[in-house]
């Protein structure tokens, strides 16, 4: 009893130390990263007079990343492909941290339409297991350090601890990768992710943040027509998910074929020339959706609703070119402008009806994608009104129950 004690105590200092260190890593490379998109989208354009510079810089860029892959292998790893490579090698290969951090790095500053969590989840898990490693006390906890990486990863970058615990916790729900009590788990992914988020908020109060949070959405009390339309905004969900597994086979099937070095200049060629014809689509839209929220009346809904599908179809013509991220944050960005292109048609341009359509349909496609309802609704709760969490989780869950025969049947299990 006293060793089993003792070991706990042990792993609690481990999830604490490691949940620091991870928010200080994170911050860092945010910092940096804001930092090179401030140089290479503001700077240099505002001081030299370059011809189609977005078409070019994405272009060159595109090349770059591919002689870099070339190089060193097909990185940034997915937050799939991490998870698997652990569960089968019960460790993670830390000794090329520095390509992890340069390879999720290079994207983001291009402006491709992506979030930083999948990158970032490689290094944070492969921190975690040199950690372990340098610690002796934590050795016999190795099973854990994957699901403590993410659960910091998830809950540092979308200031929710919350999110990364129940993020892990249902992926692994049905999964023995986890020995440990279920309530002893929950409190050290949450310890974990809490370490890193204080830490990484800290940091961002002293020095500045490099990454901008979700938009705030104003309060709003729903009303009867509300309620009437949740289904429609369900079912619009579940079609941008259906189109997201789509355009993901589509461009997988288009271009994996293609040569390194060609896929990638390809890539950035199209991140480029849409990005010339819709600026909104680059990056990975938490900063337009701020602008979206206060200015919605500058896009007519069918435009709103273009943005939505086009920055689904960017985001999964960048991740299968090599321009590689999460997928998090555009679907998000996504959502929201689908939810508001069904509001303003309905509605017109009122406040609270956009702000309920925005909210369900963004749970209903999150739901439709992660399959992870619960996980979806503590995300979400972060930026829409409290009023809205049980239509968010019955929208969230609705996503994932609908979409899950179209995602059996339009991806191999």
């Amino acid at each position: 009893m006293g060793k089993t004690v003792r070991n706990n105590v042990y792993l609690i200092l481990f999830c604490c130390i490691i949940g620091a260190v991870a928010g200080g890593v994170i911050w860092a490379f945010l910092k940096i990263m804001s930092l090179g998109i401030h140089f290479l989208w503001e700077w240099l354009p505002a001081n030299y007079s370059i011809p189609c510079y977005t078409l070019l810089v994405c272009t060159v860029g595109g090349v770059l990343i591919g002689c870099f892959r070339r190089r060193f292998g097909d990185y940034p790893e997915e937050l799939d492909t991490v998870m698997a490579k652990v569960k089968a090698e019960k460790t993670f290969d830390y000794s090329n941290m520095p390509v992890l951090l340069l390879s999720a790095l290079f994207p983001l500053l291009l402006g491709s339409s992506i979030g930083p969590e999948a990158g970032l989840t490689g290094v944070i898990v492969g921190l975690c297991y040199w950690i372990g490693d340098n610690l002796s006390f934590a050795r016999q906890n190795a099973k854990e350090y994957s699901q403590v990486g993410v659960a910091v990863t998830l809950g540092v970058l979308f200031r929710s601890p919350l999110f990364g615990v129940f993020a892990v916790e249902e992926e692994n729900k049905d999964k023995e990768i986890i020995t440990l009590p279920a309530t002893l788990k929950v409190f050290l992914y949450g310890l974990a992710a809490a370490a890193g988020t204080g830490c990484y908020m800290l940091l961002s109060d002293i020095f500045g943040a490099g990454l901008g949070a979700l938009p705030s959405f104003p309060e709003m009390e729903p009303e009867l027509w509300d309620y009437l339309m949740l289904v429609v905004y369900i079912l619009l969900g579940c079609v941008l998910a259906k189109f997201y597994f789509l355009t993901h086979l589509a461009a997988e099937k288009v271009l994996t074929g293609l040569p390194v070095i060609l896929k990638e200049t390809v890539g950035g060629a199209c991140l480029g020339a849409m990005g010339m014809l819709m600026p909104v689509l680059m990056f990975s839209g938490e900063d337009a959706m701020g602008e979206l929220a206060a200015d919605c009346e500058m896009y007519a809904p069918l435009i709103l609703a273009a943005i939505a599908f086009l920055k689904v179809l960017l985001t999964n013509v960048c991740i299968q070119s090599g321009l590689k991220g999460g997928h998090f944050f555009p679907i998000i960005f996504a959502g929201v402008c689908l939810g508001y292109s069904a509001g303003a048609m309905v509605f017109g341009y009122s406040g609270g009806h956009m702000v309920f359509a925005a909210a369900t349909v963004t749970a209903s496609l999150l739901g439709g994608i992660m399959k992870k309802p619960l996980a979806v609704t503590v995300l979400l709760f972060l930026c829409f009104p409290v009023k809205l969490f049980l239509w968010i989780f019955l929208a969230a869950a609705a996503g994932s129950m609908f979409c899950s025969k179209l995602t059996g049947l339009l991806l191999p299990a």
